[in-house]
């Protein structure tokens, strides 16, 4: 049941007037448009998100659509937002969706939970967000939101915990809990930022156990940010680069042309291979992957 909820009015009045115009929340977007959309934006900024998520929906508007295509069109439309085992995930949950599902993204959480590559976190804010239905969605934002306001903590714990869950749980509406949700991240990515929050600007800062306890300083491990120049994961998106940039198969010397370490490459290449983001082929080049990943 959920408990009384001073927060929720001065949030919800904030958000009525600030929320970001994003073409997921619109009325007229569709499940899979949102389903999309979360997979898009994990670890992604919106800005970088948004051109890729309106150039899918236009080649790829339902599940049926992507699902009819290789798994390594799915890679190359990614483009450069990073990760790009989300593309792959994208499409088997395409396919599954129109396998085991007449071609329409479930509703349920549990169903949406059993899709591929679906975590709890996106079957929450799909059944969420594109269903309405009274779920808790505990995104990094959110996260931090509740640990500042309600906790008194600057910083969440690393991973999401049971007691996060039941809290943010306690928390949601009776009625409109996927407004709330949403109202929630949306403070959490443009006031309650993680390195600089505008405590002056933020509609529930009366209320925050963390500001009117001081802003303590977060006494637990240093956070450390994600270095990535140099790494395996910018040799592999150099590598993804140049085979996104083809449709015909890529010699291995077009492939080693672009990274100077051997073993780094050669690691980072097989890395690829191996997670079903490129195929060997038997004449020694490389292309984007034609076959489906077996689960």
């Amino acid at each position: 049941m959920a408990e009384s909820n001073p927060l929720r009015e001065p949030l919800l009045d904030w958000y009525g007037t600030h929320a970001r115009d994003l073409p997921w929340r619109r009325a007229d977007a569709t499940p899979w448009g949102v389903l999309v959309s979360e997979i898009m934006l994990q670890q992604t900024p919106v800005a970088r998100v948004l051109p890729v998520w309106a150039q899918w929906l236009a080649r790829w508007p339902a599940p049926r659509d992507l699902a009819a295509e290789p798994p390594g069109e799915a890679v190359r439309a990614w483009g450069r937002l990073g990760y790009p085992r989300r593309a792959l995930n994208l499409h088997a949950c395409a396919r599954a969706i129109t396998a085991d599902h007449g071609g329409e993204v479930p509703a349920d959480h549990d169903t949406l939970r059993a899709l591929p590559g679906i975590g709890e976190y996106t079957a929450a804010a799909v059944a969420s967000f594109a269903f309405g239905g009274r779920h808790a969605v505990l995104d990094t934002n959110v996260r931090r939101v509740l640990a500042r306001a309600v906790r008194g903590e600057e910083y969440p714990p690393k991973a999401t915990t049971a007691a996060e869950r039941a809290l943010a749980t306690r928390l949601l509406p009776t009625v409109d809990a996927s407004t709330w949700g949403v109202a929630v991240m949306e403070l959490g990515a443009l006031v309650c930022t993680a390195r600089a929050p505008r405590c002056a600007d933020c509609p529930i800062a009366a209320l925050c156990r963390w500001r009117l306890a001081g802003r303590p300083p977060h006494d637990g491990p240093a956070r450390k940010g994600q270095a990535y120049a140099g790494t395996d994961r910018q040799c592999r998106g150099r590598l993804l680069a140049v085979l996104r940039g083809s449709h015909d198969p890529v010699p291995k010397a077009a492939l080693d042309a672009v990274w100077s370490d051997p073993v780094q490459r050669e690691r980072a290449l097989d890395g690829l291979v191996h997670d079903g983001l490129a195929e060997a082929l038997t004449d020694g080049t490389y292309r984007l992957p034609l076959a489906v990943v077996s689960e």
